[in-house]
């Protein structure tokens, strides 16, 4: 008989009959495959009161953290603390944070949403940007309604952003009143928290064309779609209409020219008239821009 053999043979042996074998704990069987492993119970000593307050206060960081970075982002555009680095806050957010304009402006509305939630009451409270996105557009209640549905929808926990957005476009189709705006209307523009409408509340816009819940408006700078709750008509004569139209058409052309950062400004002061025709001195004005850019009826 091979002598290899033999000695495997006397070491497997060997170990079945070892109590100190690492397979002692396994029951007695004649199938090794159904033999039973103990194991033995592993107790988690409950969270201390400490604990269970430090628990707390981090995850309530945790949860704060985007409406604290909206919060701080606000601040250093306010007060313009880029300014000794940076000639706009979108080159400083980019260079120093690494996202847009949009993104920095998504967290900052997203933050004024968090707070309306927590001023109203609210117990189950967003934990991220996304969440709270499609509630930015909506006026308070709205936001304190649809997410109170989609808190409910959740099963009682913090909706996906995905349970928000149908929320929302759910309880707002049904609220919504048809589209009454008509084209060439002159609309004032109502920011409401939209970041996407920053910089842009408060100007007037000539309707181009009318949407089912929306409409294309003309701006002194372009053009736009904008949600109907986000416009306001002036109710002007249609006259005065004609007139705004070829006061926009004039900004216009001046715009598409390169221009000085003052002249833009005086355009901006511009597009945000609440009367439907220039002043002597704002037609002079108009009128020596036109003269230095060259612009002409025709363009």
């Amino acid at each position: 008989m091979d002598k290899s053999f033999r000695k495997r043979n006397k070491a497997t042996s060997a170990t079945s009959q070892n109590p100190e074998s690492p397979n002692s704990d396994l029951a007695p069987s004649g199938d090794p495959a159904s033999a039973i492993i103990d194991v033995p119970a592993v107790e988690v000593p409950e969270l201390t009161e400490q604990e269970q307050h430090d628990r707390l206060f981090l995850e309530r960081k945790v949860e704060r953290a985007f409406f604290e970075a909206g919060k701080a982002l606000a601040e250093l555009r306010d007060r313009r603390l880029y300014r000794s680095t940076h000639r706009t806050f979108e080159e400083y957010c980019r260079d120093r944070f690494g996202h847009s304009r949009q993104q920095s402006n998504y967290l900052i509305a997203a933050a004024g949403v968090y707070e309306n939630l927590t001023t109203n009451g609210c117990q189950i409270l967003p934990t991220s940007e996304r969440q709270v996105r499609p509630l930015v557009a909506l006026t308070v209640e709205e936001q304190l309604t649809c997410w109170q549905s989609a808190v409910k929808e959740a099963g009682g926990k913090v909706p996906s952003g995905r349970i928000v957005k149908d929320v929302v476009q759910r309880i707002m189709e049904r609220t919504r009143v048809p589209n009454t705006y008509e084209l060439g209307e002159v609309c004032q523009i109502l920011a409401k928290s939209n970041p996407e409408l920053r910089g842009k509340g408060g100007c007037w816009a000539i309707v181009s064309q009318v949407n089912d819940f929306s409409c294309t408006v003309r701006l002194w700078n372009g053009e736009l779609t904008v949600g109907v709750q986000h416009l306001k008509s002036f109710e002007y004569l249609p006259d005065e209409c004609q007139q705004m139209q070829k006061m926009c058409d004039r900004i216009n052309r001046v715009y598409s020219r390169g221009l000085e950062e003052t002249v833009k400004n005086l355009l901006q002061s511009l597009g945000k008239l609440n009367r439907p025709y220039l002043t002597a001195v704002e037609e002079k004005l108009l009128s020596l821009i036109e003269t230095e850019y060259r612009v002409t009826d025709g363009g």
